[in-house]
């Protein structure tokens, strides 16, 4: 072996070794600046908890429903999510639509809200701050709701009555956030209490949905929006971490809410 032949070798193998190094190290800097499982994020204008969601993949659908078909694999990136429903304080505090909530209290979530009320209030939200608000996508909130899979019924463990809102325990009227169990991740009240809107059109089945966890809004001719979780004035069933339904984007009804997403930075 001459000597030019033994430089290129000795070059490759260091090339090799700080390559392998340089990979080694990104990897844990990608790794220690993900936030921790749990972990918050406080919105300064309105003092908003979102709970950070760890990413990962799981079963999206049922054969329960026509419109909950296929099941089908979704892996969704890891994203911050409102520890409660915006509650009608938070919500007035920041919105045009003064008075909008048809019910009201301490803690009471945010109500008779349509889907374009809710993307008015993320986008001025926005505006006053440096985050990435927005509502989640269908995918994410099912992902979050089931605690990455962890819960098949409800967004929960245990029985309806002790995670969800319903018409049964709730003397058909919205309760404040946060008393019934969270699941695992966290999450209050994603099984009942009120709707929640995504950032998704309805379709009528998962056919051809993404399996990145985005949100699916090629048009819907009749403008409708999907509403996920139940709500007070329902049967549990509506409640079921899989059911869905739609409604108008301009469309305000008093079982009607929301919560806030956000993009990490």
């Amino acid at each position: 072996m001459n000597l030019k032949l033994i430089l290129i070798v000795v070059v490759l193998v260091i090339f090799l070794f700080f390559s392998t190094k340089t990979e080694e190290k990104n990897k844990t800097s990608s790794a220690t600046t993900e936030p921790a499982a749990g972990s918050f994020w406080t919105e300064p204008a309105t003092g908003m908890q979102l709970v950070w969601v760890p990413g990962g993949c799981f079963d999206m659908g049922s054969t329960l429903e026509t419109n909950e078909q296929p099941v089908h694999q979704v892996c969704v990136n890891g994203f911050y999510l409102g520890k409660y429903e915006v509650t009608a304080a938070q919500y007035e505090q920041v919105s045009d639509h003064k008075g909008s909530s048809s019910l009201e209290g301490v803690g009471i979530p945010a109500n008779n809200i349509a889907w374009f009320m809710a993307d008015q209030y993320i986008q001025k939200l926005n505006k006053s701050g440096s985050a990435k608000l927005r509502l989640p996508s269908e995918a994410e909130w099912d992902y979050a709701c089931r605690a990455g899979g962890k819960h098949k019924t409800y967004c929960g463990d245990g029985q309806v009555k002790q995670l969800a809102w319903h018409k049964t325990n709730s003397n058909k009227q919205p309760h404040s956030v946060g008393k019934l169990q969270p699941n695992a991740f966290g999450l209050y009240d994603m099984s009942g209490n009120v709707w929640e809107w995504v950032e998704d059109t309805y379709h009528a089945n998962y056919q051809g949905a993404p399996a990145d966890g985005s949100a699916w809004t090629q048009q819907n001719m009749n403008g409708e929006r999907v509403l996920r979780g139940g709500a007070y004035a329902d049967n549990a069933e509506d409640a079921l971490a899989t059911f869905r339904t739609k409604a108008k984007f301009t469309i305000r009804y008093p079982t009607f809410g929301f919560r806030i997403a956000m993009t990490p930075q």
